[in-house]
């Protein structure tokens, strides 16, 4: 198929109305996924329940080899399968659905910057705590994802991921940070969003936009994952008005009828959210 008929019949699809099936692809919840993915995926799932779109979340132990991009999670809509929150968010939008439609161009700009600060900080904090940070690496990174595979894939695939890691922490710079240094960042970037967000409900406005299911799938992961040590929750416990903003868009989006929190997103390991 050449790249005109591709970009056709996806723009095709895209106008199709959301369909009742649509399903979320993400990794086993309570043997394999990892902090960084369940973030990920935790950050769509509250963009979708935003955009009032249904969505199914079925767990596969090889989604990450599942999806087009080799990132979790992926949605499959339709004949269209689209991973990660940037071009799933494009694609809703072509549906004609959009969280941030009633934003100019200056809170627009200033919405895509708050979100390359907590990809580039509070992403990049998980991977170099999962992967970098030797007693979180064999504790829990390790046997979670070398869970689906026995013995010699397990290993070669964690050796694998863990190069592909590091060699991404010694390019952007990370490589010779300590891990004193990487929850400092992690601290900066959350004086940053708290004093964005203020005493408002929701960064922009009343209405929540991508930067806020972006940023409470991160937190929330973050607050609700049990991890070697504590110091990572503790820095985010630190500012109220993030634990409020979290904890209103679990309610809101995840509660059930009953008052029951959504098992879609409870973990198998962690406090229950301050």
């Amino acid at each position: 198929m050449s790249l005109v008929t591709d970009a056709f019949v996806s723009q095709i699809a895209a106008v199709e109305p959301w369909p009742g099936n649509a399903a979320l692809y993400q990794p086993m919840k309570s043997e394999q996924v990892l902090l960084s993915d369940n973030a990920s995926c935790l950050a769509v799932q509250a963009f979708l329940k935003m955009c009032n779109l249904p969505v199914q979340v079925v767990c596969r132990a090889n989604a990450e080899y599942m999806s087009p991009s080799g990132k979790v999670p992926f949605i499959h809509v339709g004949n269209q399968v689209i991973s990660e929150l940037g071009p799933i968010v494009q694609f809703v939008k072509a549906k004609g659905h959009s969280l941030s439609d009633g934003l100019d161009e200056v809170q627009r700009a200033e919405m895509k910057a708050y979100m390359e600060l907590v990809n580039n900080m509070l992403l990049t904090a998980e991977l170099y705590i999962q992967w970098c940070d030797e007693a979180t690496l064999e504790e829990i990174t390790q046997p979670r994802y070398s869970y689906p595979y026995s013995w010699p894939l397990n290993y070669f695939l964690v050796f694998q991921r863990k190069w592909e890691i590091k060699r991404k922490m010694k390019a952007i710079g990370w490589a010779t940070k300590t891990l004193e240094q990487v929850f400092e960042d992690v601290d900066q970037c959350c004086q940053a969003l708290s004093q964005r967000l203020g005493t408002q409900s929701y960064f922009f406005n009343k209405q929540p936009t991508e930067l806020d299911a972006l940023v409470f799938g991160h937190l929330f992961t973050i607050l609700t994952t049990q991890l070697t040590n504590d110091e990572l929750q503790e820095k985010v416990k630190n500012y109220s008005n993030l634990i409020a903003f979290c904890r209103r868009i679990e309610q809101h989006y995840f509660e059930d009828h009953d008052g029951s929190i959504s098992s879609s997103i409870k973990l198998s390991k962690g406090p229950t959210l301050p």
